[in-house]
Formats: C-alpha cells, sequence, structure tokens
C-alpha cells in the first residue's frame, strides 16, 4: 500500500473501489457491473480512470477473462478489507432482518455437501431470505484460501486444512467412512456377508475400487492403512465427484470408500448396500471455513447459522431413519 502515502484522496471517488473490487472478484467487465449495478460502459470508464489514478493496466484482457495484474492482486485484499470495514461501519446499527437482505452467498464444498445440505438449505433461503441467492461451486474452483482471501466465496467447506490466521473456523460433522457395493454384487453375496458386516481383506484387495479423484491422486486413509500392513487394494475406476462414484459402483462391480452419511442417504435409491471396510478408516473432521473480516457482518452469522442448523436436521433425519423412536424435530 505504499503507493497511496503519497496519494492525495480528495476528490477520490471510492466508488471506484468497489468497480476494483467486483473486477477481481468476477474477472469481467459485464459480470462486475451485473454485481454493482453499473452498465457496461460505466464500469469500462471507471476502470481508465483507475488506470490512470494507479499508473497500471491493473486488468488486462485474455479471452473473455480480465486477468489482474501483479499490483492488482498486490491491491486486492486491501481494497476488500477496507470496503468491508467502511459496510460493517455504516451498517452494524441497523437491525438485522434476512427478509429484506439483498445479497448473494457464494460457498464452496464438495457434491457431497452438495447433496446432504443444499436443498435444504436453499428452502430455508427461500422462506426466510427470497432476496438472496446462494451458489455452491466445487473444489476444483481453487484452493479454499485463496478464495476465502479474494472473497470468491463466504464459505469453504472442506477437510481440516492448513489456513492462515486470517480464517475463522467451526467444526460442522465428522465423516466416518464406509464400504458400498450393488447390493446384488454376486462375489459378496457369494462370500455370506451382511449388510453391515466386515468385507474380509482378501476380497477387498481383489474386487475393483471406484475412488473420487479431482487431480489424478487416489492414495488416501484407505490405502495407508492397507499400506501399513503390507496391502495394497485395486482401483479401476477415478472419478472427480463422488455421487458419480456411487452411481458407478451400484452399476458395476466395484467397491467404493465413501463417507457414511452419504452412503446412507443415496444407497436406498441407487440400490447400495453398506459394509464395513476391513482396515480401520479414520473419520474425517468437515469444518467450515470463512475470512474473519466477516466474523461480525450480521448477514454472514446468519448464513452460518442456517448451514448449522441444516446439518442439525440432516444428523436427525439420519439417526430417526436408523432408529424411528428418535423423536422428530421440533420446528
Amino acid at each position: 500500500m505504499g503507493a497511496y502515502t503519497h496519494m492525495n484522496l480528495n476528490g477520490f471517488d471510492l466508488n471506484l473501489l468497489r468497480v476494483f473490487d467486483a473486477l477481481m472478484r468476477e474477472r469481467s467487465v459485464t459480470r462486475a457491473g451485473d454485481q454493482i449495478g453499473l452498465s457496461q460502459p460505466a464500469v469500462s470508464a471507471a476502470l481508465r480512470r483507475l488506470r490512470e489514478i494507479l499508473d497500471d493496466q491493473l486488468f488486462i484482457r485474455r479471452g473473455n477473462d480480465m486477468i489482474p495484474t501483479p499490483r492488482a492482486l498486490e491491491l486486492g485484499s486491501s481494497v476488500r478489507e477496507a470496503l468491508g470495514k467502511i459496510e460493517f461501519a455504516f451498517h452494524k446499527r441497523r437491525h438485522f432482518d434476512p427478509a429484506t437482505m439483498q445479497r448473494r452467498f457464494t460457498l464452496l464444498g464438495s457434491d457431497v455437501f452438495s447433496m446432504m445440505m443444499m436443498p435444504a438449505l436453499s428452502r430455508r433461503f427461500a422462506d426466510e431470505a427470497p432476496g438472496v441467492s446462494l451458489q455452491l461451486v466445487d473444489n476444483a474452483s481453487g484452493t479454499a484460501e485463496k478464495l476465502l482471501q479474494e472473497d470468491a466465496v463466504d464459505i469453504a467447506i472442506d477437510t481440516e486444512l492448513d489456513m492462515s490466521d486470517w480464517t475463522s473456523s467451526m467444526q460442522l460433522l465428522r465423516a466416518p467412512y464406509v464400504a458400498v457395493a450393488s447390493a446384488d454384487h454376486p462375489t459378496i453375496a457369494a462370500a455370506g456377508i451382511p449388510s453391515w458386516g466386515t468385507i474380509p481383506l482378501d476380497l477387498f484387495c481383489e474386487l475393483h475400487h471406484a475412488v473420487r479423484s479431482v487431480n489424478g491422486m487416489v492414495k488416501c486413509a484407505v490405502d495407508t492403512s492397507l499400506a501399513r500392513i503390507g496391502r495394497k487394494r485395486h482401483v479401476a475406476l477415478m472419478l472427480p465427484h463422488t455421487l458419480g462414484v456411487a452411481l458407478a459402483t451400484a452399476r458395476s462391480l466395484h467397491l467404493a470408500i465413501v463417507p457414511r452419511q452419504f452412503a446412507e442417504l443415496v444407497a436406498p435409491n441407487l440400490g447400495l448396500e453398506i459394509y464395513r471396510a476391513p482396515v480401520p478408516l479414520p473419520a474425517t473432521d468437515i469444518k467450515m471455513f470463512w475470512h474473519a473480516r466477516h466474523d461480525a457482518d450480521k448477514g454472514h452469522q446468519w448464513l452460518r447459522l442456517q448451514v448449522c442448523k441444516v446439518r442439525d436436521e440432516f444428523e436427525l433425519k439420519m439417526r430417526r431413519r436408523a432408529d424411528p423412536a428418535v423423536p422428530r424435530l421440533i420446528a
């Protein structure tokens, strides 16, 4: 921020910072204008003024995208933080009513989270905050830390991450792992293994496995556990989404390791049977991460509360499915 030391702010239009921030988020003149309610020519004019003031191109067109220069990347987080403080200063005393909120929230998460919680979350938004739009982007969109830093996402739902000290987080759920296979799998049936039974080690290693992998890497907790005893599995299929893995497993002779909550949700509809693995599979802690600058943001607080409420409802539904004696949720 050294360039601002001798910069004369008299007459500087702070709306230019909103344009800059929108361009950093959207990487598009058109989308940036849509986000802040300006026409494309108005955004282009603001960008020209910013270029003159800062003596830098700031954004360079590459195809349909506007790529930030090193100077823009240097300024990006500082500008976003400054705008956040201004917004908080003006709104912190205002009564918060989700019914009147006009905002878009973007979450980062896997298709497992999408299936488990997004339908109920979107229903809550429609009922309680109809002016809010909700978007989920998957983990292939970029690193969680970078996306949170740039405010490209409001919340990241992910496993334990080595995050910077500017992030806040809370435990969302704990996901143990189970094995799933087609309910009509002839080899498993011939071995006489019942639902929720343990698949013998030799059979577990002989069967073809389907796995989720977004980058071609397949080593995970089950491979580590097998390696400790000198064994390994045969990975025959890699797909980028857990639902794809489940669908392929249901229609083949594959075996797959998936989160238990996901397995219990989809198994009845896909014709899958759930089994236990013959080696220890440590449960994964799933956390909710966000930038600490949003700690006191009432809209963001409301978003996090809704995610937690949907989590609680989902876990109660799963418990009731396993044990009908569990009381129903009281609204």
